[in-house]
């Protein structure tokens, strides 16, 4: 009866010990199981994490790409996200880990929304800038060219007006004169006969030339290309004229009849044949015309 009793007492204890022995691979193989649940499920958000982290990283790079002008606060925003990027990838997968990584993330989303919204404002102040800057500088250069034109036009005007602001002469007459001992003149066509070359002329009126002393400068050149008269040289810049006399009178900005006497230059007679009358205002020729002496 002893040995049946303690027979019975031994199943049960091993039956107990069976019991907590499956019980315990139970439990720790629930455990095992948790426990990887656990980690992949804390691999998952870390690679979530990440993936949200690039993806901040991308806005920023497409927002760098379209500001012609560096904004600082953008990247160094760009930066702080890469390095927290970097620190993640070598962390720990627990849970507190993850979590301070989450809160960093969470502040970094913040903080791109604020300066993305920022640097959009400032594009679209930037845009309108530049068009106002096209706009300024199309009514710049419209002006530029038009004050362009004004300046062509005044230079053109200017010259056309130093070019008529000039004396010219008219009426101009050249022939020989018998002088008399009383000083009366007498018209004549005979070289023998003629003392000295008479030349008029009349200076045209022109409210252009300022009124004042002029002068202008006489040439007869007779048959044999001789000039007559003082025959003295002038220059004009590399120009030279040689003139018979200069013609001097006080202009008063209307008609003005002028007459001059031009001499032989030797005591021989006149010589016969074709004579030339020039006048000259400087070096300009004004007028001419030709006499003939027989």
């Amino acid at each position: 009866m002893a040995n049946k009793t303690a027979s019975t007492g031994l199943k049960v204890a091993l039956g107990i010990a069976l019991a907590l022995f499956i019980g315990t691979g139970i439990y720790t193989s629930t455990l095992y199981k948790d426990k990887q649940q656990t980690e992949q499920q804390l691999t998952q958000e870390k690679n979530d994490v990440l993936n949200d982290l690039n993806t901040m990283v991308a806005k920023y790079d497409v927002a760098l790409s379209e500001s012609q002008v560096t904004n600082q606060n953008l990247v160094e925003a760009r930066e702080r996200i890469q390095s927290l990027i970097d620190s993640l990838k070598v962390s720990e997968n627990n849970v507190s880990s993850l979590w301070k990584y989450k809160k960093k993330y969470l502040a970094l989303q913040d903080e791109m929304d604020i300066l993305l919204t920022e640097n959009d404002r400032l594009k679209v102040e930037n845009m309108q800038l530049a068009t106002t800057l096209d706009s300024t500088n199309v009514r710049y250069e419209e002006s530029r060219m038009f004050n362009d034109s004004l300046v062509v036009q005044n230079t053109a005007l200017a010259e056309v007006v130093e070019n008529a602001a000039v004396l010219t002469t008219a009426n101009l007459k050249g022939f020989g004169v018998i002088e008399r001992n009383n000083g009366k003149l007498i018209p004549t066509e005979r070289a023998g006969r003629s003392d000295k070359i008479r030349v008029c002329y009349t200076v045209a009126k022109n409210k252009l030339v300022q009124s004042g002393d002029k002068e202008l400068y006489v040439q007869v050149i007779d048959p044999k290309n001789n000039i007559l008269g003082v025959n003295q040289q002038i220059k004009f810049g590399e120009q030279t004229l040689n003139y018979s006399i200069i013609s001097k009178f006080n202009y008063e900005n209307g008609n003005l009849d002028i007459c001059e006497f031009v001499t032989n230059n030797t005591d021989d007679d006149f010589e016969k044949g074709r004579y030339q009358v020039n006048v000259f205002n400087s070096n300009e020729l004004v007028s001419s015309t030709e006499f003939t002496l027989r």
